[in-house]
């Protein structure tokens, strides 16, 4: 589940007393700091937002974020909402940063400022695989949050979150980094700063901030089994943020780069078989024809060990590496083949998603009576899946859903008739058949799935 989630302040020391150490132990740990909490919230709230969105959504049962003020029903069709989120601004004349997750399906965005003044805010652009996204207000003179050293962040350290919980903006919270570089399921391109500092519903977008007020994140994501805050709370590193920014400023929109290998982690008994002394980097079990990761010479059995001079330790680190690499980027992999370490550099290709593959006018519902939502195949999901085409699964109906079909599944045909194209769907569902007989093709196994009509 997930959300969307910053500048000097004065520092008060702690002077920690140098006691020896005793023989044979450890020596003991420097000084510390305390963090002047008031100093950090007084310098960085005036650049923190509240956000307010407004638009139309048809969720999939597992979509509504707790930021929602009413999180609408499983299976619905687009249906009106209402959310809240945090942001904080980036430069003077008006750039905003906050969640892609925080926007999504957005009609109107409205920004409020500290000092209760509101914008309208026009959206640049979104990165959902990092969970970015960009605003502009119209307005001069804005304060701003000054980027920190994330790459000298470390666990332990302190950090403090400001933003708007359950509506209540302006909030302040600390704790400390737990981890750094931490992969995601769903999110996995991107190395989240992982901290035990409170973050709630409408804290989505807002800034994670260091002992010196600077922004290093933004909040992003919790763990949560409850819906509310349970200690594990998650942001998206600011240079990442910055990188992505970036991009959508000067082309509207994040150009990844794709490798095109699939990737396991090694267990000891793997990493002995090819000769190493311990299980770490990615082992790369399949490489895709014509990819970049072909092209560079990448084969499988490769064992990947550093991604430009950075040491990986499982499969996705290499993920989240990749994840803020642009299309035409040249990557240093340091691969572990035949017992030997060797060095190869790839040019990344451009990643095809979903904008990629179809203009969103085309995204059409079949009759209404199905309530679901498909997209045709890219070029790149035909030629992994091996079909010449085919629709894929967005979005479901409680009918379509009770009989069997699911988000993520790949439709290929209807009563034995080849579906390749939304032109297809209407034409095989506008009859009207009683019974419909679907094949689809799921996680690589293909079943038929019997559609009676109501």
């Amino acid at each position: 589940m997930h959300w969307r989630l910053p500048c000097v302040a004065l520092l008060g020391c702690a002077l920690v007393a140098a006691v020896a150490a005793e023989p044979g132990g450890a020596a003991p740990l420097p000084g510390g700091f305390t963090p002047n909490h008031r100093a950090i919230a007084a310098q960085a709230g005036p650049a923190v937002v509240g956000i307010e969105v407004v638009g139309m959504r048809a969720p999939e049962s597992s979509e509504w974020t707790p930021d929602d003020v009413a999180p609408l029903p499983p299976l619905a069709r687009k249906q009106p909402f209402h959310s809240q989120g945090s942001g904080f601004i980036i430069s003077s004349d008006g750039l905003v940063l906050t969640s892609a997750h925080v926007i999504a399906g957005a009609r109107r965005v409205t920004v409020r400022l500290s000092d209760w003044r509101q914008f309208r805010a026009r959206v640049l652009g979104t990165d959902p695989t990092t969970d970015v996204a960009v605003l502009r207000v119209e307005a001069q003179g804005l304060p701003v949050l000054r980027p920190g050293p994330v790459g000298r962040l470390q666990v332990g350290d302190p950090v403090v979150t400001i933003g708007a919980p359950f509506g209540l903006e302006q909030s302040v919270s600390h704790g400390i980094v737990s981890a750094t570089g931490r992969a995601l399921p769903g999110f996995a391109a991107v190395p989240h700063i992982q901290t035990d500092a409170p973050v709630n519903p409408g804290h989505s977008g807002g800034p994670l901030l260091d002992a010196s007020a600077s922004v290093v994140g933004i909040n992003s994501q919790i763990y949560t089994v409850s819906g509310g805050y349970v200690g594990l709370s998650f942001a998206v590193p600011i240079d990442v943020a910055l990188r992505v920014k970036d991009q959508i400023v000067a082309k509207g929109r994040m150009s990844h780069g794709y490798l095109g290998v699939a990737m396991q982690n090694l267990d000891l008994t793997l990493a002995r078989a090819f000769g190493l002394d311990r299980p770490h980097g990615a082992l790369v079990s399949a490489v895709e024809v014509g990819s970049a990761a072909e092209k560079g010479g990448l084969r499988a059995g490769d064992i990947i060990t550093a991604f430009n001079g950075q040491r990986l330790h499982m499969a996705g680190d290499l993920t989240s590496h990749m994840g803020v690499i642009a299309a035409g980027e040249r990557v240093r992999l340091e691969v572990w083949r035949a017992r030997a370490s060797h060095e190869l550099v790839v040019r990344m290709d451009p990643a095809i998603g979903i904008d990629d593959a179809v203009d969103p006018e085309a995204r059409s519902p079949a009759p209404r009576e199905l309530g679901w939502q498909m997209r045709p195949l890219s070029t790149q999901e035909r030629q992994q899946l091996g079909v010449p085409g085919g629709l894929w699964v967005q979005a479901v109906s409680e009918l379509s859903a009770q009989a069997g079909l699911q988000v993520g599944d790949v439709l290929l045909l209807i009563n034995l008739s080849p579906v390749q194209s939304l032109d297809d769907l209407n034409r095989l569902t506008q009859v009207r058949p009683q019974q419909l007989g679907l094949l689809v093709d799921r996680d690589g196994e293909r079943r038929f799935i019997p559609l009676e009509l109501e």
